[in-house]
């Protein structure tokens, strides 16, 4: 089995892989400082807890947007599971398509997978929009390549800026508003209107101009942790698919093994 493991800005997503279907998955914040060890005992009694030991874990692909969290990693692998690790963008785990912009090597490890595995699902151009600690929008063209993006503020960053800088104003849940009018009658109906929808009116703005540039047609498919909230009540995306990241770590395992 394939451990893929996605360390974002904000979590660390441990997968178990049976070939192309996930058996297992588990979270855990984000911190650079966390040791080789205590990774092994969280992630050890969680495998237990599903009932595979050490020994099923037979290759460990890592995607990391912080590289302080690679040594780590890499330890947790090679003490625990007698493992060296691969690393995505690197040796028998580079990416293996072109990367059309001016500084390709600054390409984020986590849009590159998940243009492999959007191209390897998807047909044609396609927009992928994926939320966490920014949200970028990346365009991967009909050939696989890819041709460039936007980052924005996250929505929990937008969110937590407002808070932090306006004093009376409340802390709230990010969810869709009770109704559709995007006219509140109190402070929190107010914000809830101004970070749901306003965050909304953003992508379909920017996905409008991106589809205008690109000059086809393209399909835009929606990953990360709050693309099912907007999936549910808009019609942004024409797919979500919240393993898109890791489907696109274990395409890098394949590739490797094939490769090896």
């Amino acid at each position: 089995m394939l451990l893929a493991v996605d360390v974002g800005n904000t979590n660390v997503v441990f997968a178990l892989f049976d070939g192309r279907e996930i058996k297992g998955r588990w979270r855990v914040a984000t911190d650079p400082r966390r040791t080789g060890d205590e990774y092994a005992v969280w992630l050890l009694q969680l495998l237990q807890l599903e009932g595979y030991g050490r020994d099923v874990v037979k290759q460990i692909v890592i995607s990391t947007v912080v590289p302080r969290a690679l040594h780590n990693l890499k330890v947790l692998a090679q003490k625990y599971f007698g493992i060296d690790a691969l690393v995505a963008g690197e040796g028998l785990a580079s990416y293996g398509f072109v990367a059309d912009v001016d500084e390709p090597r600054s390409l984020g490890a986590d849009r590159a997978v998940n243009a492999i595995a959007a191209h390897a699902k998807y047909a044609g151009d396609l927009i992928v929009v994926d939320f966490g600690t920014a949200t970028t929008f990346d365009h991967i063209d009909f050939m696989g390549s890819y041709k460039g993006g936007i980052i924005a503020p996250g929505i929990n960053l937008s969110l937590d800026a407002l808070v932090s800088a306006a004093a009376k104003l409340p802390r709230i849940a990010i969810e869709a508003p009770a109704s559709r009018s995007v006219i509140g009658r109190n402070t929190e109906d107010q914000m809830h209107i101004g970070v749901f929808w306003g965050y909304v009116a953003m992508m379909e703005g920017l996905i409008s101009r991106m589809r205008s540039e690109i000059g086809r047609p393209a399909q835009v498919v929606a990953t990360g942790g709050l693309a099912v909230l907007f999936g549910d009540h808009t019609g942004i995306f024409d797919h979500v698919d919240a393993d898109l990241t890791l489907e696109g770590i274990a395409l890098l395992g394949e590739r490797a093994a094939s490769l090896a």
